[in-house]
C-alpha cells in the first residue's frame, strides 16, 4: 500500500525486452535499504524490485530494476513508448506500519489512463483538467481523492468525464508535474472508498431486484 506522497523523482536509465519489459530506474533511494521483492510505486504503478545496484556505464548511480508485464503495459501509460530512457517518473516506497498517512490509501493498481486536456495558471498554483474513460467518471467526486501518476490529489470540480485539480508550487517542484503538458497520458487510480461504495450500490440494487 502507498499514500500518494511522492518521495523521489526517478529516471528511466535502461529498458530491455526480456519476454516482459525490464526497466532500470535511477533513484536517490539507497539500494542497501531496498529489499529484492519490495514494492515501489513508479508513476503510480506498483512494481516489484528484482535487482539493485550503485554502478552504471556512465558512472556511480543508485538504481533498481523492475519487471513489467504485457498486462501492465496495456493498462497504463507505461506502454506505447510511454517510458523511454531519460524520462523522469514519480516514486514512492511502500507504506510501513507507523508511517504518517499524508495523502490517502493508494494500492498502486491503476484503473485506467486519463489525459491532460487543459493547463492554466491560477495565481502561484496551476489548474489541470483531465479527461477520463467514461466507465471511471462515476468514481470521481468533488473534494474526493484521486491518485494521478502516483500523486495523491484532491478533485476540485467534475463535469461529465472531465475533472480538475489544483497543483501548488511545492507539488510541481518535488514531482514530475512541473513538466506536465496538454495531451500527456496519466495513470489514474480512483479512491478505494469510491470503488467499494459503487460496488455496494450495485449489490444492493441486485438484491432489491431478486
Amino acid at each position: 500500500m502507498f499514500t500518494g506522497i511522492v518521495s523521489d523523482m526517478g529516471e528511466i536509465l535502461e529498458l530491455e525486452q526480456q519476454g516482459d519489459l525490464r526497466a532500470r530506474i535511477g533513484t536517490a533511494y539507497d539500494p542497501a535499504t531496498i529489499d529484492i521483492g519490495a514494492s515501489i510505486a513508479c508513476d503510480g504503478v506498483c512494481l516489484t524490485v528484482i535487482a539493485t545496484g550503485t554502478e552504471t556505464p556512465a558512472g556511480p548511480r543508485n538504481w533498481f530494476d523492475v519487471q513489467i508485464s504485457a498486462e501492465t503495459l496495456s493498462k497504463t501509460s507505461l506502454g506505447a513508448n510511454g517510458w523511454t530512457p531519460g524520462k523522469r517518473i514519480n516514486l514512492e516506497r511502500a507504506l510501513k506500519v507507523g508511517d504518517e498517512l499524508g495523502g490517502h490509501i493508494v494500492s498502486g493498481h491503476v484503473d485506467g489512463v486519463a489525459e491532460i486536456v487543459a493547463i492554466r495558471d491560477e495565481g502561484d498554483s496551476t489548474r489541470l483538467t483531465f479527461r477520463v474513460p467514461a466507465e471511471l467518471a462515476g468514481f470521481i467526486a468533488p473534494k474526493g481523492s484521486v491518485a494521478l501518476n502516483g500523486t495523491s490529489l484532491t478533485v476540485n470540480e467534475v463535469e461529465g468525464a472531465t475533472f480538475g485539480v489544483n497543483l501548488i508550487p511545492h507539488t510541481k517542484t518535488v514531482t514530475t508535474w512541473g513538466t506536465a503538458r496538454e495531451g500527456d497520458p496519466v495513470n489514474l487510480e480512483v479512491d478505494t472508498l469510491a470503488r467499494y461504495v459503487a460496488r455496494m450500490s450495485e449489490w444492493s440494487a441486485a438484491v432489491a431486484k431478486a
